[in-house]
């Protein structure tokens, strides 16, 4: 727990935040609560035994709850340390384990497989013309083998002998790898393979070792029978208005790509330590993974797509676009803005994670009930707390040549005239407009506006673009910039308007 609290003040020095304390500020008090009768009405919808859900913010677990049972026998209530089955939302840590070996020179994720995994020698090709599949290939779900969620999810004890001599034996595909997204637990347990052939020893065994003890996840692990009894959630699916307990499988070969069990507890940990990746900036690394290695798992690496808005007459809607990282789904859309998120599903569990990195925020749910469609609900809770306000966008100091460039902004509209500052100007500025063009302009909003102060705190799209707002006598004016790639610094853009 000591690392864990030294990983959230360091990451909120980092950003300049302050270390909320343990009562947060009523705002976000406030925000927090407003999403309990959203998970409360999934138990009831879906008969749900038992679910965890909690909010991670600024590295720190800041809200978790807990609703109905672990075990339907003992009657033993869910707490933020019952150990939950994860699926699929194990992947992350998969390509994780891939990264880190990327970085210490002992995997190439653009090399053949079969140079990492040798039984894929012998893989018959479906065209003469295919190419071979990449490592990133299997990492992405770009290698051309179908979707196999409920015959992949059914594997988790293959062992790895019966593993090996499953992919000598040939297995069929979908389509030519690399001509489309198509989503492949099969290919993610080839990436464990890769994760193991390249580290020299089991791929579960790397991933304890390379991230969850340096996270102090001790109650994490991928074998259920060392999972205390006492704290593990059964799994169950509802059938016939009951509740029948589901076989619990594992450890095996496919555990790769679905077979990690966490509690809320553990899991906060490891979603403030990613979330820390984000924004770059300078400081010491922790030595667990590298930040800018973190940040390529929402690279979107292979064919986008659009998820379709729920309703279409709903003017407050919108569609998303979608792509597959290394380990997450990465989003982008009109309510969230970037983020990123994966469900699991198993016989008797269903959980999902979404991530918003522009603001230090998570949320995340587990529940012991069969492909418990949870995704739906954490997607409802986040849109409410960014709705809130109360988990701002995480805003950076301007760089020096934007905030140079500001006070020039500002010389040039008390003088009216873009020559005020000529030296800010880059040179295709006069071209694109000349001079008395540009302060005629000026000139009518100065009649409109009258005279303006300094510009309000600059936020920055990023260190060479941003919106300058400056009040005026008689409203706003709004100025944006875009920087040159020059030094000294320059104005390449420079767009006047009320």
């Amino acid at each position: 727990m000591a690392g864990f609290k030294v990983l959230a003040a360091a990451l909120a020095l980092a950003l300049g935040l302050t270390v909320p304390a343990a009562a947060q500020n009523e705002a976000q008090k406030t925000a927090l609560a407003g999403i309990d009768p959203l998970f409360e009405a999934f138990m009831t919808e879906r008969h749900a035994p038992g679910l965890v859900y909690g909010v991670v913010a600024d590295g720190k677990l800041v809200y978790v709850r807990t609703l109905g049972v672990q075990d339907t026998a003992s009657k033993a209530p869910v707490t933020a340390d019952t150990v939950f089955r994860i699926a699929s939302m194990s992947k992350n840590f998969t390509a994780l384990a891939a990264l880190k070996l990327r970085d210490d020179g002992k995997l190439r994720l653009d090399a053949p497989a079969e140079t990492v995994i040798p039984q894929l020698k012998a893989l018959k090709y479906p065209t003469t013309d295919s190419p071979k599949i990449t490592v990133r290939d299997l990492f992405t779900h770009n290698a051309g083998f179908v979707t196999d969620d409920p015959w992949g999810d059914r594997q988790l004890d293959m062992s790895e002998a019966d593993f090996s001599r499953f992919v000598a034996a040939g297995v069929p595909f979908s389509r030519p790898p690399g001509m489309a997204f198509e989503y492949s637990n099969f290919g993610y347990a080839l990436a464990g393979r890769a994760v193991t052939n390249a580290a020299g020893r089991n791929y579960a065994d790397y991933v304890e070792a390379a991230f969850l003890k340096p996270l102090g996840m001790a109650s994490t692990g991928y074998d259920v029978a060392k999972a205390p009894a006492a704290r593990r959630a059964v799994g169950y699916r509802w059938q016939d208005g009951a509740w029948v307990e589901e076989p619990s499988l594992g450890p095996g070969a496919f555990g790769a790509m679905g077979g990690l069990m966490t509690t809320a507890n553990d899991y906060a940990r490891y979603m403030a330590w990613e979330l820390a990746a984000w924004p770059p900036r300078d400081g010491a690394e922790d030595g667990i993974l590298k930040r800018s290695s973190i940040r390529e798992i929402v690279r979107g690496q292979n064919f986008l797509g659009v998820a379709g808005r729920a309703n279409r007459n709903d003017p407050d809607d919108c569609d998303r676009a979608r792509a597959y990282g290394m380990g997450t789904i990465v989003y982008s859309d009109c309510k969230l803005g970037p983020h990123f998120t994966h469900s699991g599903g198993l016989p008797g569990y269903g959980s999902n994670v979404l991530m918003l990195p522009q603001r230090g925020v998570g949320v995340f749910a587990f529940a012991n009930l069969t492909y418990a469609p949870v995704s739906v609900t954490v997607r409802e809770a986040a849109i409410k707390l960014v709705a809130s306000g109360a988990f701002p966008v995480r805003t950076q100091p301007p760089s020096a040549g934007l905030t140079a460039m500001a006070a020039a902004v500002q010389r040039i509209y008390a003088a009216g005239d873009v020559l005020a500052a000529r030296e800010a100007l880059a040179m295709n500025v006069l071209l694109d407009r000349d001079a008395p063009r540009r302060n005629a302009e000026i000139a009518a909003l100065k009649a409109k506006l009258g005279a303006c102060r300094a510009p309000e705190p600059i936020v920055a799209d990023n260190a060479m673009s941003t919106m300058l707002t400056l009040p005026c006598e008689r409203g706003t004016l709004r100025v944006r910039i875009t920087l040159a790639p020059t030094t000294p610094a320059s104005m390449q853009t420079m767009e006047f308007s009320s």
